[in-house]
């Protein structure tokens, strides 16, 4: 398992100079570069406007009627552009690689349009610098003007309801590890503690807050067991391909003695599904 955790995926504020269904050579043919300038502090007479001061029009419809919360995790590409935006080369901050939480976005502006945004759909969206960065150090200043597409909405993992502590019919082991098989797997073989495995988990604390998921980022973990927690070592040994386990991990079979900022200490639980093993 790697070190990454949660809280360093939800920060990055995915916003991409990529294709919103056209290139960007298409997208500066539209209009000239003044035009384009000219457009941010001037929303068009037929855009939306909202009590906060946002405006908008959705430019590409979407495929249903589901709308984002705060509390969902999207996937979306947006250009913007500044007063001082060069047409030919509209701003982006990074590529849509990872999800993040809509609570977490530091444009007020953007989250409130991803709330009324369906997946698929594209809008292009009109900020005064109050509902952008808000003169945040480092961040574009002023209003911006955001071309911007949702490509996912991705529910949070659930919350397990006995994350507090291992129920009764859980196994223990003399470690202090325990566990329950959520689902069986389809494999015999069993990895060893040399082994690379490739798993999908989620990790909560003892109070319910998610601090690491391979399932959020959208891509499965591979690591070598012998790089892994002590917990995760023993009971990732204890499963075969294709199963599901919650596990119970104390302290000191998690990361208690590693001293490295971010991880977190006490107890854990994390769901771990074994997807493959490699043995090195």
């Amino acid at each position: 398992m790697t070190s990454s955790t949660l809280r360093r995926t939800l920060v990055v504020f995915i916003l991409a100079a990529v294709a919103l269904g056209v290139s960007h050579p298409a997208l500066a043919q539209a209009a000239g570069q003044a035009t384009m300038a000219a457009q941010v502090e001037n929303p068009p007479a037929d855009a939306v406007k909202t009590d906060s001061g946002l405006a908008y029009k959705i430019t590409s419809p979407g495929r249903d009627s589901v709308h984002p919360t705060l509390n969902d995790l999207v996937k979306v590409v947006t250009l913007f552009w500044t007063k001082d935006s060069v047409e030919s080369k509209p701003s982006s901050m990074s590529s849509p690689t990872q999800p993040i939480l809509v609570g977490a976005i530091m444009a007020p502006g953007l989250r409130e349009a991803l709330a009324l945004m369906t997946t698929g759909q594209q809008m292009r969206l009109w900020l005064p610098e109050k509902l952008a960065f808000a003169g945040a150090a480092g961040k574009p200043k002023g209003p911006l003007m955001v071309d911007v597409k949702l490509l996912a909405i991705i529910a949070l993992p659930a919350t397990p309801p006995d994350v507090a502590a291992p129920p009764a019919d859980a196994t223990k082991t003399k470690s202090g590890l325990a566990y329950k098989i959520l689902k069986p797997g389809t494999g015999t073989a069993r990895p060893k503690s040399n082994s690379v495995v490739t798993v999908h988990y989620t990790g909560w604390t003892p109070d319910g807050k998610i601090f690491d998921s391979s399932v959020i980022k959208g891509q499965p973990a591979t690591f070598a067991l012998g790089d892994a927690i002590r917990g995760w070592s023993e009971g990732v040994q204890m499963m075969v391909v294709g199963e599901l386990r919650r596990f119970w991990i104390p302290g000191h079979l998690a990361y208690d003695a590693v001293d490295r900022a971010g991880v977190p200490k006490g107890p854990l639980v994390f769901e771990v599904e074994l997807i493959e093993i490699a043995t090195k």
